[in-house]
Order: structure tokens, then C-alpha cells, then sequence
């Protein structure tokens, strides 16, 4: 899999006031502080995840 997708997440928008899901999808998503990034595959339920939290996330393909 050398031509798989990946995808870059850096969380914006800080997750005070947010759904306890939606705290938890991003600490899934390994986001613990505004500014700081993940890379990960661009899988279907890494996908899922970015969707559910997609007003608190910034995301772009490397």
C-alpha cells in the first residue's frame, strides 16, 4: 500500500462545550491541543471521525 492516502488533522477549535462523543472522537483521533496534528490513512472510519468533528478540525492530504 505505497500509494495509500493519508491525511493530515490538526485540531482548530478548542473541544470546551462540545458533545462528550465529540471529545471523544477527537482524543480518538490522537488531538490533544489547538494546533497540534496527526497523519493518518485516509480510511473510511478515520474519515467518519474527521466528518463527526469536521467544525473542530482543519484537514489536508500529504
Amino acid at each position: 500500500m505505497a500509494d495509500a492516502k493519508r491525511i493530515r488533522v490538526t485540531l482548530v477549535k478548542s473541544v470546551i462545550g462540545t458533545l462528550p462523543a465529540q471529545r471523544r472522537t477527537v482524543k480518538a483521533l490522537g488531538l490533544k491541543k489547538i494546533d497540534s496534528s496527526v497523519e493518518h490513512d485516509a480510511s473510511p472510519a478515520i474519515k467518519g471521525m474527521v466528518r463527526a468533528v469536521a467544525h473542530l478540525v482543519k484537514v489536508e492530504e500529504i
